[in-house]
Protein backbone atom coordinates (compact mmCIF):
# COMPACT_ATOMS: atom_id res chain seq x y z
CA UNK A 1 0.00 0.00 0.00
CA UNK A 2 0.96 3.21 -0.85
CA UNK A 3 -0.13 7.02 0.08
CA UNK A 4 0.80 10.18 -1.03
CA UNK A 5 -0.67 13.20 1.04
CA UNK A 6 -0.15 16.64 0.28
CA UNK A 7 0.58 18.78 2.77
CA UNK A 8 -1.84 21.80 2.97
CA UNK A 9 -1.50 25.55 2.94
CA UNK A 10 -1.43 26.04 6.06
CA UNK A 11 0.53 23.59 7.41
CA UNK A 12 2.58 24.43 10.37
CA UNK A 13 6.00 22.75 9.89
CA UNK A 14 7.66 20.06 11.93
CA UNK A 15 9.51 16.55 11.89
CA UNK A 16 8.23 13.50 9.95
CA UNK A 17 8.72 12.07 13.33
CA UNK A 18 6.34 14.80 14.65
CA UNK A 19 3.81 14.30 11.61
CA UNK A 20 3.67 10.81 11.79
CA UNK A 21 3.32 10.26 15.36
CA UNK A 22 1.49 13.30 16.86
CA UNK A 23 -0.81 14.35 13.84
CA UNK A 24 -1.25 10.84 11.82
CA UNK A 25 -1.17 8.76 14.79
CA UNK A 26 0.57 5.87 13.13
CA UNK A 27 1.41 3.10 15.68
CA UNK A 28 5.06 2.49 16.91
CA UNK A 29 5.56 -0.03 15.76
CA UNK A 30 4.31 0.63 12.37
CA UNK A 31 6.77 3.42 12.28
CA UNK A 32 9.73 1.82 13.28
CA UNK A 33 8.91 -0.41 9.94
CA UNK A 34 8.52 2.90 8.04
CA UNK A 35 12.12 4.22 9.48
CA UNK A 36 13.97 1.32 8.77
CA UNK A 37 12.48 0.14 5.48
CA UNK A 38 13.23 3.95 4.58
CA UNK A 39 9.42 4.01 3.24
CA UNK A 40 9.02 7.48 3.74
CA UNK A 41 9.59 10.04 0.61
CA UNK A 42 8.94 13.73 1.00
CA UNK A 43 8.53 15.14 -2.66
CA UNK A 44 9.70 11.74 -4.50
CA UNK A 45 13.17 11.78 -2.16
CA UNK A 46 13.17 9.37 0.63
CA UNK A 47 13.99 11.29 3.95
CA UNK A 48 14.95 10.39 7.44
CA UNK A 49 12.71 10.80 10.46
CA UNK A 50 14.94 13.91 12.07
CA UNK A 51 14.21 16.36 8.70
CA UNK A 52 11.03 18.66 8.54
CA UNK A 53 8.22 18.82 6.37
CA UNK A 54 6.37 22.29 5.50
CA UNK A 55 3.17 23.46 3.33
CA UNK A 56 3.23 22.19 0.12
CA UNK A 57 5.38 19.26 0.45
CA UNK A 58 3.78 15.81 -1.10
CA UNK A 59 4.76 13.03 2.08
CA UNK A 60 4.62 9.19 0.48
CA UNK A 61 4.38 6.88 2.72
CA UNK A 62 5.23 2.79 1.87
CA UNK A 63 3.27 -0.02 3.68
CA UNK A 64 3.24 -3.88 3.48
CA UNK A 65 0.67 -6.13 3.95
CA UNK A 66 1.97 -7.21 7.39
CA UNK A 67 2.27 -3.55 8.65
CA UNK A 68 -1.92 -2.99 8.15
CA UNK A 69 -3.22 -6.85 7.68
CA UNK A 70 -6.94 -6.27 5.37
CA UNK A 71 -10.11 -7.17 7.46
CA UNK A 72 -11.98 -10.39 5.85
CA UNK A 73 -15.30 -8.79 4.67
CA UNK A 74 -18.13 -10.87 2.94
CA UNK A 75 -19.01 -8.58 -0.17
CA UNK A 76 -22.60 -7.85 -0.49
CA UNK A 77 -24.25 -5.38 -3.41
CA UNK A 78 -22.85 -2.16 -4.54
CA UNK A 79 -26.15 -1.79 -5.59
CA UNK A 80 -27.64 -0.87 -2.19
CA UNK A 81 -24.83 2.23 -1.67
CA UNK A 82 -25.62 5.64 -1.79
CA UNK A 83 -22.58 7.48 -1.55
CA UNK A 84 -22.47 11.12 -0.33
CA UNK A 85 -18.91 12.10 -0.38
CA UNK A 86 -15.81 10.16 -1.31
CA UNK A 87 -11.89 10.79 -1.58
CA UNK A 88 -9.12 8.68 -1.82
CA UNK A 89 -9.29 8.51 2.35
CA UNK A 90 -12.64 8.57 3.76
CA UNK A 91 -16.57 8.27 2.17
CA UNK A 92 -20.05 8.97 3.70
CA UNK A 93 -22.75 6.99 2.82
CA UNK A 94 -26.17 7.22 3.19
CA UNK A 95 -27.61 4.18 5.25
CA UNK A 96 -31.08 2.94 4.33
CA UNK A 97 -33.76 1.97 7.60
CA UNK A 98 -33.73 -1.25 8.57
CA UNK A 99 -30.16 -1.89 7.69
CA UNK A 100 -27.36 -2.78 9.91
CA UNK A 101 -23.95 -0.68 9.99
CA UNK A 102 -21.66 -3.44 10.02
CA UNK A 103 -22.02 -7.30 10.77
CA UNK A 104 -22.55 -8.94 14.34
CA UNK A 105 -21.88 -12.27 12.79
CA UNK A 106 -19.20 -13.44 10.17
CA UNK A 107 -21.75 -14.87 7.93
CA UNK A 108 -23.83 -11.70 7.28
CA UNK A 109 -23.75 -10.15 4.05
CA UNK A 110 -26.74 -7.53 3.98
CA UNK A 111 -24.97 -4.71 6.01
CA UNK A 112 -23.90 -1.20 4.27
CA UNK A 113 -20.16 -2.21 5.32
CA UNK A 114 -20.55 -5.27 3.14
CA UNK A 115 -22.06 -3.43 0.42
CA UNK A 116 -19.56 -0.58 0.94
CA UNK A 117 -16.95 -3.57 0.36
CA UNK A 118 -18.52 -4.56 -2.90
CA UNK A 119 -18.71 -1.10 -3.71
CA UNK A 120 -14.67 -0.44 -3.28
CA UNK A 121 -13.12 -4.03 -4.67
CA UNK A 122 -12.62 -2.45 -8.16
CA UNK A 123 -10.49 -0.21 -6.61
CA UNK A 124 -8.52 -2.62 -4.52
CA UNK A 125 -9.87 -0.32 -1.62
CA UNK A 126 -11.74 -1.74 1.76
CA UNK A 127 -14.11 0.08 4.05
CA UNK A 128 -13.31 0.97 7.90
CA UNK A 129 -16.20 1.94 10.30
CA UNK A 130 -15.54 5.09 12.24
CA UNK A 131 -18.94 5.23 13.66
CA UNK A 132 -22.02 3.76 13.49
CA UNK A 133 -25.91 4.40 13.24
CA UNK A 134 -28.78 1.79 14.55
CA UNK A 135 -30.03 -0.63 12.46
CA UNK A 136 -33.74 1.45 12.33
CA UNK A 137 -31.89 4.86 12.32
CA UNK A 138 -31.42 5.96 8.93
CA UNK A 139 -28.94 8.76 7.08
CA UNK A 140 -24.82 9.32 6.62
CA UNK A 141 -22.26 7.15 7.86
CA UNK A 142 -18.36 8.24 7.92
CA UNK A 143 -16.06 5.44 6.89
CA UNK A 144 -12.54 5.01 6.28
CA UNK A 145 -11.10 3.91 3.46
CA UNK A 146 -7.76 3.39 4.63
CA UNK A 147 -5.94 2.22 7.98
CA UNK A 148 -3.66 5.22 8.20
CA UNK A 149 -7.00 8.00 8.23
CA UNK A 150 -8.91 5.04 10.65
CA UNK A 151 -7.18 6.19 14.38
CA UNK A 152 -6.70 9.92 13.36
CA UNK A 153 -10.78 9.90 12.74
CA UNK A 154 -11.59 7.92 15.79
CA UNK A 155 -9.35 10.67 17.54
CA UNK A 156 -11.46 13.20 15.47
CA UNK A 157 -14.90 11.77 17.33
CA UNK A 158 -13.65 11.35 20.69
CA UNK A 159 -12.52 14.77 20.55
CA UNK A 160 -16.28 16.08 19.18
CA UNK A 161 -14.40 17.42 15.73
CA UNK A 162 -17.07 15.27 13.81
CA UNK A 163 -19.91 16.68 13.76
CA UNK A 164 -23.69 15.36 13.87
CA UNK A 165 -27.11 16.62 13.31
CA UNK A 166 -30.03 14.61 13.61
CA UNK A 167 -33.84 14.89 12.41
CA UNK A 168 -36.24 13.20 14.92
CA UNK A 169 -40.21 13.54 14.94
CA UNK A 170 -41.77 12.73 18.66
CA UNK A 171 -44.95 12.48 20.80
CA UNK A 172 -46.56 15.76 22.07
CA UNK A 173 -45.22 19.34 22.64
CA UNK A 174 -42.07 20.46 24.29
CA UNK A 175 -41.94 23.14 27.01
CA UNK A 176 -38.87 24.63 25.48
CA UNK A 177 -37.99 25.20 21.69
CA UNK A 178 -34.00 25.07 22.60
CA UNK A 179 -33.08 22.80 25.03
CA UNK A 180 -29.78 20.75 26.26
CA UNK A 181 -30.32 17.29 27.67
CA UNK A 182 -27.19 16.03 29.92
CA UNK A 183 -27.58 12.90 31.65
CA UNK A 184 -25.79 9.77 31.65
CA UNK A 185 -26.64 6.51 29.94
CA UNK A 186 -26.25 2.64 31.25
CA UNK A 187 -27.28 -0.47 29.89
CA UNK A 188 -30.54 -1.44 30.97
CA UNK A 189 -29.90 -4.97 33.12
CA UNK A 190 -33.57 -6.26 32.27
CA UNK A 191 -33.09 -6.30 28.65
CA UNK A 192 -30.16 -5.90 27.01
CA UNK A 193 -31.54 -4.28 23.74
CA UNK A 194 -32.03 -1.52 25.97
CA UNK A 195 -30.50 1.75 27.61
CA UNK A 196 -31.35 3.79 30.59
CA UNK A 197 -30.56 7.13 32.23
CA UNK A 198 -27.87 5.62 34.86
CA UNK A 199 -26.38 8.99 36.66
CA UNK A 200 -24.19 7.10 38.71
CA UNK A 201 -22.55 4.32 37.05
CA UNK A 202 -23.61 5.81 32.91
CA UNK A 203 -21.43 7.22 30.29
CA UNK A 204 -22.05 11.15 29.81
CA UNK A 205 -24.31 11.89 27.20
CA UNK A 206 -25.27 15.64 26.07
CA UNK A 207 -27.76 15.90 23.30
CA UNK A 208 -29.03 19.47 21.67
CA UNK A 209 -32.70 19.46 20.52
CA UNK A 210 -33.91 22.41 18.97
CA UNK A 211 -37.91 22.32 18.09
CA UNK A 212 -38.68 23.11 14.55
CA UNK A 213 -42.69 22.83 14.04
CA UNK A 214 -45.20 21.37 16.07
CA UNK A 215 -48.42 19.73 14.87
CA UNK A 216 -51.37 19.83 16.72
CA UNK A 217 -53.29 17.60 14.44
CA UNK A 218 -51.44 14.86 15.23
CA UNK A 219 -49.91 16.08 18.91
CA UNK A 220 -46.13 15.65 17.49
CA UNK A 221 -43.13 17.61 17.19
CA UNK A 222 -40.75 17.89 14.84
CA UNK A 223 -36.64 18.32 16.16
CA UNK A 224 -33.36 18.87 15.32
CA UNK A 225 -30.76 17.45 17.45
CA UNK A 226 -27.07 17.66 17.59
CA UNK A 227 -24.71 15.70 19.88
CA UNK A 228 -22.00 16.01 21.87
CA UNK A 229 -21.70 12.69 22.44
CA UNK A 230 -22.63 9.21 20.59
CA UNK A 231 -23.76 6.87 22.93
CA UNK A 232 -25.63 4.25 22.04
CA UNK A 233 -29.46 5.22 21.60
CA UNK A 234 -29.02 8.49 22.91
CA UNK A 235 -31.10 10.28 21.05
CA UNK A 236 -33.99 8.08 21.77
CA UNK A 237 -32.90 7.81 25.37
CA UNK A 238 -32.91 11.30 26.16
CA UNK A 239 -35.72 12.05 24.23
CA UNK A 240 -37.95 9.09 26.13
CA UNK A 241 -36.46 10.85 29.35
CA UNK A 242 -38.24 14.31 28.62
CA UNK A 243 -41.65 12.18 28.27
CA UNK A 244 -41.20 12.27 23.94
CA UNK A 245 -39.81 9.13 22.71
CA UNK A 246 -39.40 8.95 19.34
CA UNK A 247 -42.51 8.01 17.01
CA UNK A 248 -41.73 4.81 15.29
CA UNK A 249 -39.42 3.51 18.14
CA UNK A 250 -39.99 -0.05 18.58
CA UNK A 251 -37.84 -0.17 21.76
CA UNK A 252 -39.10 2.88 23.70
CA UNK A 253 -42.12 4.49 22.37
CA UNK A 254 -45.58 2.83 22.24
CA UNK A 255 -46.81 4.68 18.79
CA UNK A 256 -46.18 2.51 15.93
CA UNK A 257 -44.92 3.91 12.88
CA UNK A 258 -43.88 2.45 9.25
CA UNK A 259 -40.27 3.27 10.85
CA UNK A 260 -38.16 5.10 13.43
CA UNK A 261 -39.03 8.20 12.99
CA UNK A 262 -35.13 9.33 13.40
CA UNK A 263 -32.52 10.05 10.63
CA UNK A 264 -29.08 11.33 10.75
CA UNK A 265 -29.60 14.43 8.27
CA UNK A 266 -25.77 16.04 8.18
CA UNK A 267 -22.32 15.19 8.73
CA UNK A 268 -19.59 17.44 8.86
CA UNK A 269 -16.32 18.08 9.76
CA UNK A 270 -12.72 19.60 8.84
CA UNK A 271 -10.81 16.87 6.69
CA UNK A 272 -8.06 16.09 8.85
CA UNK A 273 -5.41 15.48 5.74
CA UNK A 274 -6.65 18.21 3.42
CA UNK A 275 -7.64 20.97 5.97
CA UNK A 276 -10.92 21.23 3.73
CA UNK A 277 -14.59 21.74 5.08
CA UNK A 278 -16.45 18.24 4.73
CA UNK A 279 -19.98 18.37 4.91
CA UNK A 280 -22.56 16.13 3.60
CA UNK A 281 -26.16 15.98 3.68
CA UNK A 282 -28.49 12.73 3.66
CA UNK A 283 -31.88 12.83 1.77
CA UNK A 284 -34.84 12.11 1.58
CA UNK A 285 -35.40 13.76 4.79
CA UNK A 286 -38.13 13.57 7.64
CA UNK A 287 -39.88 16.85 6.96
Amino acid sequence: MQYTIPLPENFQKKTIRELLENDWLVPRKVRHFLRTRKNVAVNGEVKMFHEEVQAGDKVTLTFEEADYPSPSILFGDKRKVEILYEDEHLLIANKPVGMKTHPNQPDETDTLLNHLADYLKDKGEIPYVVHRLDKETSGAVLFSKNPVILPILGRMLEKKEIHRKYQAVVQGKLSKNHLTINKKIGRDRHDRRKRIIDERKGATAITHVTVNQYDPTQNRSMLTLVLDTGRTHQIRVHLLSIGHPIIGDPLYSKKSAPRLMLHAETLYFTHPFTLEKIEAVALPKLF
